[in-house]
């Protein structure tokens, strides 16, 4: 049957309007202020009639395809995979379809997924970017609403919300130092990334002035990253290091499984802090001291950014202030270091 019949047909069962019908149906129903009644029956009256809408048509139509795109740069990474599951319940919870893509930390590949994108129409994009230049995302931006998430550009008219990866960073090394750690290793990420930039930077100001050794390696936001640096560092005849410092979750998985293969006992003969919190780390032995990221606070704060930015365009008002926030993250202290 087609749509428009069995939106006819809806209408016709339920006893509402084509266009109340529809509005229920495109997710417009809280915009103009259908009842909860109205939207559960015909919700319901929808489902039993195995209702499928004509995207394209509709598309065509709205000049909107409810879809968002989602660029992440690792969807295997704990993190990512936890950002993006929250943001698509955000964009469902508004009607919105999420279009998911993983960039893998190449740019290639990401100019390959906003390509794919705007082809398919997306009503906006939310993105944690890769690319070393903000000048493709600010270009799509005039045509098609943009907002970083995670990382950003330093200088860029694009809205963004992140975490102060500096302040998190500095907040873990100055915590080490505290706690009497005087020879400490920090496991880099994706060096060329902002996050690990500022991540960096953090640990480094955190030790000027301070009687400590310490060095910096490692490239990557990986498991094999934090498991190759943790051999190299404690594999010879005793190590110069009593402390480590994990940029991401899973280097720290990655060191974790070389200290087990060394027969290193973490939180006795060496201290760990990782940046990204995971519930899963409270059930390592021993659970383990973190720096936690607000995800869900810079999630909501990034879709509403974007929604503002979309409505004021349909309306044609003129667009929202920018916003360009950084939000302070957290320490969660356990029995690590």
């Amino acid at each position: 049957m087609a749509s428009k019949s069995n939106i006819f047909t809806i209408a016709s069962e339920t006893g509402y309007s084509v266009s109340t019908v529809s509005r229920v149906l495109t997710g417009q129903a809280e915009k103009f202020r259908i009842s909860k009644k109205a939207i559960d029956l015909i919700s319901e009256t929808a489902r039993r009639l195995n209702y499928q809408p004509d995207l394209v048509a509709q598309t065509l139509r709205t000049k909107q395809s409810r879809t968002i795109g989602l660029l992440v740069p690792g969807i295997d990474n704990p993190f990512f995979a936890t950002l993006a599951g929250i943001i698509i319940k955000l964009l469902g919870d508004r009607g919105y379809h999420t279009l998911l893509a993983d960039s893998r930390e190449a740019e290639a590949e990401e100019e390959q997924a906003l390509q794919m994108f705007l082809g398919r129409k997306v009503d906006g994009i939310i993105t944690v970017p890769v690319s070393s230049s903000a000048a493709r995302l600010e270009q799509i931006s005039q045509q098609t609403p943009v907002v970083l998430i995670d990382r950003h550009f330093s200088k860029t008219n694009l809205p963004y919300v992140c975490t102060d990866n500096y302040v998190g960073a500095r907040m873990a090394t100055e915590y080490l130092l505290q706690h009497g750690y005087k020879r400490i290793l920090a496991i880099q990420g994706v060096r060329s990334s902002m996050p690990n930039q500022e991540r960096l930077r953090g640990f480094k100001d955190a030790l000027k002035g301070e009687d400590v050794i310490y060095e910096a390696v490692g490239d990557a936001f990986s498991v094999e990253n934090g498991h190759d640096e943790i051999v190299r560092a404690f594999g010879g005849n005793g190590s110069r290091f009593d402390a480590v410092f994990a940029f991401s979750a899973t280097i720290l998985l990655g060191a974790i499984d070389a200290f087990r293969e060394l027969n290193i006992k973490v939180g006795e003969e060496v201290g760990i802090i990782s940046y990204d919190n995971n519930g899963f780390l409270d059930f390592l032995d021993p659970a383990i001291t973190r720096v936690e990221q607000p995800l869900r606070e810079a999630s909501e704060l990034a879709v509403e950014t974007l929604f503002s930015i979309m409505e004021a365009r349909r309306e044609g008002r003129s667009e929202p202030e920018v916003l360009q926030r950084l939000i302070p993250p957290t320490l969660v202290v356990r029995s690590s270091c």
